[in-house]
């Protein structure tokens, strides 16, 4: 395998991840312009934002045996153009169920993209024998950032969600297509003994720690993104706009610390730095539950940004190490507890903070992002480096590659 053909499929990889970003940000920025939209209640909302991760989850766990037989590649170049895709059929509907099945399609179609996308990056970080997962997801980061900000220009000048929408899905769709031509898949290792008890025939035990890593961290993950602002403005007593800031301060430093993390990596390890990363966040959402005012929150949100980032895609590149025969397989599977996370974390502190108080919740994803200290192992032997001088041999890296770059 080329170096050239590596450097291509690299960046465009990382467009994917980009553009995954942007069209989420999409979305969950603009859920309150949907509801009004299609007259969804209060009480039917959170039925329909549900619905989107389950059904992420079954896409995930679909493109794991879909994989089997045609490559990665083929799964995220024909998922990402419906993800955007989908967009405009939510903002270009009427009814109720238009909305229904515009979000279902979403939500099937983000499954087999996230899941896609990391099993290729999981192959390209073998081939390379460095870190570089958190390049890609520092792609998503910035996507993110750029898809919060088109969403906000929509809403500051009320435009239709269609008018907004539309013209961003114009640029992603063929942009994603044609930076798909330079895709690169992994060839497959031959399974050896740790690769069958981590994969089919152990049932995946090997992946246990990861799996609950990967809940642990979007519990987290969710917590920011669905209560800062509300935790801002009524414990804190910000007022409306101030509140805002914190989320975007979050996604501000979960793009610094991913775009520095590859050379923690490669300098430290991986098992240093998931241990650093649960430390800073935790010590994030203790400075939460404690702070005395809205600024002192801030902080406290934007040490949990660079605490979190650092954590999901070693998670995932630790889960290709670990099956390095099936290491697609096991991404697949990992990938469904990001959208466990997700489905447990906003509910749980909702529901901790209406029985108990919202300072009292922020406790409880402070010691379940603690607890990954107790399973940070599972991402690799101590000495263990990528690059930097301390690269393991090729054949027991990461991922699913060849064993040659």
């Amino acid at each position: 395998m080329t170096d050239a053909r590596l450097r291509h499929g690299r960046a465009s990889l990382a467009f994917g991840f980009f553009s995954q970003g942007v069209a989420f940000a999409l979305l969950v920025t603009r859920i309150p312009a949907v509801q009004d939209r299609y007259g969804i209640s209060d009480g039917l909302l959170p039925l329909f934002l549900a619905a989107v991760p389950v059904l992420a989850g079954v896409g995930s766990v679909v493109t794991g045996r879909v994989v089997r037989r045609v490559p990665a590649s083929a799964v995220l170049r024909w998922s990402q153009p419906v993800v955007p895709l989908s967009l405009v059929g939510v903002a270009a509907g009427h009814e109720l169920w238009h909305a229904a099945v515009g979000l279902g399609v979403f939500g099937l179609a983000v499954g087999a993209l996230d899941a896609s996308m990391n099993m290729l990056g999981v192959s390209l970080q073998r081939a390379y024998g460095r870190s570089i997962m958190l390049g890609f997801h520092a792609a998503y980061s910035l996507g993110g950032i750029v898809g919060a900000s088109l969403a906000w220009v929509g809403a500051h000048f009320d435009l239709a969600l269609f008018v907004s929408w539309l013209p961003v899905v114009a640029v992603l769709v063929p942009a994603a297509l044609l930076a798909s031509r330079w895709y690169v898949d992994g060839e497959r290792v031959p399974e050896d003994g740790r690769g069958q008890a981590a994969g089919r025939g152990g049932a995946y035990t090997a992946l246990v720690p990861l799996c609950l890593v990967m809940t642990f961290a979007y519990i987290g993950d969710s917590t920011v993104s669905n209560w800062s602002a509300k935790y801002l403005q009524d414990v804190l007593g910000s007022s409306e706009e101030l509140a805002t800031v914190p989320y975007n301060a979050y996604m501000v430093t979960t793009l610094v610390g991913r775009a520095v993390g590859d050379l923690a990596v490669r300098r430290f390890g991986a098992v240093a730095v998931v241990r650093c990363g649960s430390v800073l966040a935790a010590a994030g959402f203790a400075v939460v539950a404690v702070a005395p005012g809205a600024w002192v929150g801030m902080l406290g949100f934007t040490l949990l940004g660079l605490g979190l980032c650092v954590i999901v895609p070693q998670t995932f590149a630790a889960a290709g190490r670990l099956a390095p025969g099936d290491s697609d397989a096991a991404v697949a599977r990992l990938n469904v507890f990001n959208y466990v996370g997700f489905l447990i974390g906003s509910p749980l502190v909702g529901a901790l903070g209406d029985v108990w108080s919202y300072r009292g919740a922020m406790l409880v994803p402070m010691v379940l992002v603690l607890a990954t200290m107790g399973y940070a192992r599972s991402f690799g032997a101590e000495p263990a480096r990528y690059g930097g001088g301390h690269e393991r041999p090729r054949v027991v890296d990461v991922g699913r590659g060849g064993n040659e770059v």
